[in-house]
């Protein structure tokens, strides 16, 4: 683990956990909570993971949330825990509530009949099935475990083509770790960091959990909010506070987020680098 502000403090953070009148654990899922895989659809938690969510998700005053640039009927099947925890989806474009219903914010039909050409133009180009994903306000194209050049080619010509669409329209151009998105502007993590945090009162402990450069929103709307946590092999530029390697420190910080609502203070050593 690494401080990247020297105003941070995990003891005293934990200690604002432990006391807090409402407790808010906001996580990302791919790289955060399940490694990359090729197969994108074989990103399960890593090992541990589970227990440790269906242990803090009944916590008193604790609402845990996984934000997600994935559709939720997708990261539901991935996560694997019944019920689900509350999910936010499709960068804030889906929520749904822990056993509750699935809502999704209305998509103009402009936006919608871009999408669909930007699906159409990928699949004219003959790029890889798997490499294409149309979710309800965008379209993805994935890159990993292709070579270098694979990438470059990929990147290029799907550029190319995208770019010319966007002028004028509601979509935006958005690379994520391993590959580009075209989305739907107006909605993003942050959005959903907002929302959630909004209307709180009393004392509150927050904390944002990410990896990819579409979490710097969730950490731009975090800023003076609560803690921002960048979770990666390694450190990068980042609005975030700390930097955990996962999964072993990814799994202490949960840990001491549940012994902290438990009313446990918890390790009291902190180690900055």
């Amino acid at each position: 683990m690494r401080f990247l502000s020297d105003k941070i403090d995990l003891s005293a953070f934990f200690e604002l956990v432990r006391r807090a009148d409402h407790r808010v654990l906001l996580l990302d899922y791919d790289g955060t909570l399940a490694p990359f895989t090729i197969d994108r659809d074989q990103a399960v938690p890593y090992p541990a993971v589970r227990d440790l969510l269906e242990e803090i998700l009944p916590l008193p005053n604790t609402r845990t949330v996984i934000i997600s640039g994935r559709e939720i009927s997708v990261l539901e099947t991935l996560i694997g825990l019944s019920p689900a925890p509350e999910m936010w989806g499709s960068h804030g474009w889906e929520h749904q509530p822990r056993s509750g219903r699935l809502s999704r914010a209305p998509l103009d039909a402009q936006s919608r009949k871009k999408l669909q050409e930007a699906e159409q133009i990928l699949l004219q180009r003959r790029l890889p099935t798997n490499a294409i994903e149309r979710k309800p306000t965008s379209v993805a194209v994935h890159w990993r475990g292709m070579t270098s050049e694979q990438r470059e080619s990929m990147r290029a010509r799907v550029l190319d083509q995208w770019s010319d669409m966007i002028a004028n329209s509601s979509l935006e151009i958005h690379p994520f770790d391993g590959g580009l998105e075209l989305r739907v502007k107006g909605r993003d993590k942050g959005s959903a960091v907002t929302e959630i945090l909004s209307g709180l009162n009393g004392v509150v402990a927050a904390a944002y959990l990410g990896d990819d450069m579409t979490d710097e929103d969730a950490f731009r709307a975090m800023t003076g909010k609560g803690l921002r946590v960048l979770v990666g092999d390694s450190p990068r530029e980042t609005l975030a506070d700390v930097w955990l390697k996962p999964p072993d420190e990814l799994l202490m910080f949960l840990t001491r987020w549940k012994e902290a609502c438990l009313g446990s203070p918890g390790p009291q050593r902190t180690t900055k680098a």
